[in-house]
C-alpha cells in the first residue's frame, strides 16, 4: 500500500480495498477459512457445515427510495450468507447511534429490519447498541452478523469457476448504486428508481434444489460486477468474456449513468446475484432464477474461459473487446 493514511478508496471493494485486506488483513489473521476470500467463511463444528458472515453499514443518506439503512444491513448480510449456498438463520445487530438521533427515526429502522428478517426467514438473536457524541458519527451505523446451515452435498466458491462456465446475473444491475447517488444528491430524472435491496436465500435455496451444478455464488455489492467478476476470475485463475449487449440495465439506470459518467458494471447492487454454472445446466438454473420474484430479469451475460487467467474482457455491441479491470477509484463512498 503506497498511502500513508487511509482513504475513501479503500472502502470501494475495488482494487486499494484489495490491497489493504491482501496487505495489512490477511497476514494479521493469516488462516485457510479466511484466505478463501469468500462472501461467508465455511465453518465445520462436529460435521455440521455452517456460514457465517459480518457486514457493516454506513450507507448515506440512511432513508432512500424503496428502503433504508434498516432492510440493507438485513438483506446484505442474508445474502452473504447464501452466496455460501447455505440457508440463513440467525443474526445479530449492533447499533452505533450518534447522540441527538431522532428516535422516530429510530423506530423506523428497527421495525424495517424486523419487516426485513421476518421476509427473508431469520431471526435477530442478539446484539449491541452503542450511542456517541453528537458529532463523532453520522446519524447511525449498523453492523449484523449472520449464522447459516449449508446442505450436504452443496460446495459453492469463487475458487471453483472452471472454463465453459455460462454466467448468469440475476436481473437490472446498478439499480442501488443510482438510487443512493440520486438521492445524495437530489437529482430527480422522472422516473421511479428504487433499491434492489432484496433477500436472495429463497432463491438460492431454489438453484440448490434445481439439481445444477452451481460452482460459484456471489452478489455483486460493492463494485459492482466488473469487480465481482474479477474477483471471481483470480480466485479461480480463469478468464471471462461477458456480452456488453446482454447486460440487463434500466433505461433510466443507463440515461443516468451516461449522463453523470458512471460504468453501471462498477455500481453496487443489494438484490442481485451472480451465478457460475456448467454449461449443460445453464438454461435450467437460469430458468429457475427467472421463476424467483426477485429473477424476472435474469439472463446469461457470458462464459468463463481458459485464457487470460484473472482477466475480464467485455465483448462491446460494435464487435470490439476492452478489458473490464477491477474497480479504480472510489465512484461512490458509503453506497451500503
Amino acid at each position: 500500500m503506497k498511502q500513508e493514511t487511509v482513504v475513501l478508496d479503500h472502502g470501494s471493494g475495488g482494487k486499494i480495498s484489495h490491497s489493504m485486506v491482501s496487505e495489512m488483513i490477511l497476514p494479521a489473521f493469516d488462516n485457510p477459512l479466511l484466505a478463501t476470500l469468500d462472501d461467508g467463511a465455511e465453518l465445520n463444528i462436529d460435521g455440521r457445515r455452517l456460514a457465517f458472515s459480518t457486514d457493516s453499514y454506513v450507507v448515506d443518506p440512511i432513508f432512500f427510495p424503496g428502503g433504508n439503512i434498516g432492510d440493507l444491513a438485513v438483506n446484505g448480510t442474508v445474502n452473504d450468507i447464501a452466496m455460501c449456498g447455505a440457508k440463513p438463520l440467525y443474526l445479530s445487530v449492533g447499533l452505533i447511534i450518534e447522540e441527538g438521533f431522532p428516535t422516530e427515526d429510530l423506530k423506523t429502522i428497527l421495525a424495517t429490519m424486523g419487516e426485513a428478517a421476518k421476509k427473508a426467514g431469520v431471526m435477530v438473536v442478539t446484539g449491541d447498541t452503542k450511542v456517541v457524541p453528537k458529532g463523532k458519527a453520522d446519524k447511525i451505523f449498523i453492523n449484523t452478523s449472520g449464522v447459516g446451515v449449508i446442505p450436504p452435498g452443496v460446495n459453492v466458491s469463487g475458487q471453483m469457476a472452471k472454463p465453459g462456465d455460462k454466467i448468469i446475473v440475476s436481473g437490472t444491475i446498478a439499480d442501488h448504486g443510482v438510487t443512493v447517488l440520486s438521492s445524495r444528491e437530489g437529482l430527480k430524472f422522472g422516473s421511479d428508481i428504487q433499491t434492489d435491496s432484496a433477500p436472495l436465500g429463497a432463491m438460492v435455496e431454489k438453484i440448490i434444489g434445481s439439481g445444477g451444478d452451481v460452482h460459484v455464488l456471489r452478489d455483486p455489492t460493492r463494485g459492482g460486477v466488473g469487480t465481482t467478476l474479477n474477483e471471481i476470475a483470480s480466485q479461480s485463475g480463469v478468464g471471462m468474456r461477458i456480452l456488453e449487449d446482454a447486460l440487463p440495465v434500466k433505461g433510466a439506470v443507463a440515461g443516468m449513468c451516461e449522463l453523470l459518467g458512471f460504468d453501471p458494471l462498477y455500481l453496487a447492487n443489494e438484490g442481485k446475484l451472480l451465478a457460475i454454472v456448467a454449461p449443460e445446466d445453464a438454461d435450467k438454473v437460469l430458468e429457475v432464477i427467472q421463476q424467483d420474484e426477485f429473477g424476472a430479469d435474469a439472463v446469461i451475460i457470458g462464459e468463463v474461459v481458459a485464457e487470460d487467467p484473472g482477466k475480464v474482457f467485455l465483448e462491446t455491441t460494435i464487435g470490439g473487446s476492452r478489458i473490464i479491470d477491477m474497480l479504480t477509484g472510489e465512484q461512490l463512498p458509503r453506497i451500503c
